[in-house]
């Protein structure tokens, strides 16, 4: 337990860095896009694609890994859906409902890849790396479609939802790697040096910006609907994808990598997709920023019960 909590540390302390910058140093909030902009669109694929380039994945379980997340994902999908028709009884509606689903199925890749990192150094990278081949291209499917479904003031047609999916820079990058790393094609020492120096950047300002991102008003307010989507990614996510990759015959330090990826608190992207597409955006601040406060004391609990 003592490793576990010296590795989440510095991740935690990253975020609460970019809460006190974003309230005293860096205050303006085009400085933070234009961070997030930076992260999103260059330093993070250039992680993901130098991590999957350089990744052993004969040393990975690739389908016990990536299929018990890409399976623990679609049943919390399912399991949303299924709950709809209860949640409108109760009062929640449409964008709220998205927002829940976002809290339940996305996850923080920085935290993620953090820890696996810090935990099993490049084979922990590769792992994580394989589970976010899994889990972000579905999540993102699914997220926008709810949100398109269920919250967008306008119904979006399938063309759109797949020009909306087919931009983003994260599931491009999980499939250059790959190619790559199949096809063992030889790059030369100034990419791998350039690729080296920006995705040692992404972590360290993905952080911060994960920190800047949080929205701790109107927590002293959270209601049920925000319990839930903390409930659905802390608890019953991680049970799930842990019973799963045990199923598939996963051990060791992969299995403690798929309860990391599966224990994360959800990705603060998602709160602007909800902004973007009619989502709860209030709602879903209230649920990342309950989820990264709680995951501080929850994912050691996950990690070392994946032990």
């Amino acid at each position: 337990m003592g490793v576990v909590v010296a590795a989440l540390a510095p991740v935690f302390l990253l975020i609460v860095v970019g809460v006190g910058l974003r309230h005293s140093l860096i205050r303006l909030d085009t400085q933070w896009h234009g961070l997030e902009r930076l992260t999103y669109y260059v330093l993070f694929p250039a992680l993901l694609v130098q991590s999957l380039v350089k990744a052993d994945l004969a040393k990975v379980p690739v389908a016990g890994v990536g299929g018990a997340l890409f399976l623990a994902a679609l049943a919390m999908s399912l399991l949303c859906l299924a709950l709809r028709p209860f949640l409108t009884r109760q009062g929640i509606d449409g964008p709220a409902f998205t927002s829940i689903f976002q809290g339940a199925t996305r996850w923080q890749t920085y935290v993620g890849l953090s820890v696996s990192g810090s935990l099993f150094g490049p084979t922990g990278l590769a792992s994580a790396s394989v589970a976010m081949v899994a889990i972000i291209p579905l999540v993102n499917v699914l997220s926008v479609s709810v949100l398109a479904h269920y919250a967008s003031p306008t119904r979006r047609s399938i063309g759109e939802i797949i020009a909306t999916i087919g931009r983003n820079p994260l599931i491009w990058a999980c499939v250059v790697g790959l190619a790559l790393n199949v096809a063992h094609l030889p790059l030369p020492k100034l990419w791998h040096d350039a690729a080296d120096a920006l995705g040692q950047a992404s972590l360290p300002i993905g952080l911060l910006v994960t920190g800047a991102g949080l929205h701790f008003e109107g927590l002293r307010r959270a209601g049920a609907a925000a319990a839930l989507g903390v409930v659905l990614q802390l608890v019953l996510m991680p049970i799930m994808a842990v019973g799963l990759a045990g199923w598939f015959g996963v051990t060791g330090s992969s299995l403690v990598v798929v309860a990391i990826c599966a224990a994360v608190p959800t990705s603060s992207s998602a709160y602007v997709l909800a902004k973007q597409m009619g989502g709860d955006a209030p709602l879903l601040a209230q649920i990342i920023s309950l989820q990264t406060v709680l995951a501080a004391l929850t994912m050691p609990l996950a990690i070392a019960w994946a032990s």
